[in-house]
């Protein structure tokens, strides 16, 4: 089977683009880690504590996209030294890492966009669940990704791959399981961390503007009806945002990965070092899903006084997190 998704070589491609690519993901690096490190300042307020019902989901999210962006260096050094330097503990570590902050990622997405529903839905049963249910739906979505996450971190291994011209076999992280058995949990993957979570964001969001349609309906010949009008094409213009921004984040990365797996004879007229280059971008798309978090996760967190709609918009933003999950990855 191939490699697993995200660390596969660079190949022989030119010093030039290589750096560029390194140095695009270590500015990724930098801004990401400054960013969710803010977010996380910003959480300590204990006015946010009070009244932020996404103050939970919100530092989750932060911590797994640290955790997401701490594998950059390693990534960024792989592809320079055309080579896995790290051994088999870093083949675990490391891949395991990306899947299991991928998952977290989306499933805290899944249950910021549950509490938005059921707020509107079901106002007075929201209010009704506190800080301590949130931790416990934190507590459960990282049990899932680690579960999720458990067999590659028992079955990658490093090995070295076939020797080049020179004699010179390059080491790679390589899963030890059948073809057919890498094919099935990847598909799984892709399940659980893209298509499942997506359509789940996108019917709630759907139904929320539903809702909120039919709110502002009911406003037509008031003096709030031009308002109202405009408010129902921007949750509409949001909604569209959501579906659109979430596939462009993590459909290219999975896609170019189940192409690798299920179709490789459609691949065979690239060459090594373009097959390389693509995997490298798709990955920055989820590198880059990351280090833009914080920039709509940060408005919430500062306008908690501003009205319903805008704190709606706000929140429907913070799951339009256009580059995962991805490994978000």
């Amino acid at each position: 089977p191939p490699s697993p998704p995200g660390w596969g070589g660079v190949g022989s491609g030119s010093v030039w683009l290589t750096s560029a690519l390194g140095a695009s993901l270590l500015m990724m690096l930098a801004l990401g880690v400054a960013g969710n490190l803010y977010t996380l300042f910003i959480t300590r307020s204990a006015v946010l504590r009070r009244s932020g019902s996404m103050y939970v989901y919100i530092v989750n999210l932060a911590l797994a996209d640290l955790l997401y962006l701490s594998t950059i260096p390693f990534v960024v050094c792989t592809y320079f030294a055309h080579d896995w330097l790290f051994g088999e503990v870093g083949c675990r570590v490391l891949l395991s890492l990306d899947l299991l902050t991928m998952h977290a990622s989306v499933f805290v997405l899944v249950a910021m966009s549950l509490e938005r529903y059921r707020a509107v839905a079901e106002p007075f049963a929201a209010r009704r669940s506190g800080a301590r249910g949130r931790r416990l739906a934190a507590a459960a979505i990282w049990s899932a990704a680690f579960i999720l996450t458990l067999p590659m971190m028992i079955m990658i291994r490093s090995r070295e791959g076939r020797p080049n011209a020179a004699g010179y076999a390059k080491r790679i992280c390589f899963p030890t399981w059948t073809q057919e058995a890498f094919k099935a949990y990847l598909t799984v993957l892709f399940l659980t961390s893209v298509l499942v979570p997506g359509l789940v964001i996108v019917a709630l969001y759907a139904g929320l503007a539903r809702r909120y349609w039919t709110a502002q309906a009911s406003l037509v010949g008031s003096s709030r009806s031009s308002r109202g009008r405009g408010l129902k094409q921007k949750v509409m213009l949001m909604v569209f945002c959501i579906v659109v921004a979430y596939w462009v984040c993590f459909l290219p990365f999975w896609g170019w990965q189940l192409v690798q797996l299920f179709s490789p004879h459609s691949l065979r007229a690239l060459s090594p070092a373009t097959h390389s280059y693509v995997n490298f971008f798709v990955t920055c798309l989820t590198y880059g899903n990351s280090c833009v978090n914080p920039f709509f996760t940060g408005h919430p967190l500062r306008l908690r006084q501003h009205n319903t709609f805008v704190l709606l918009f706000i929140e429907l933003l913070f799951i339009c997190n256009c580059s995962s999950v991805f490994t978000r990855k």
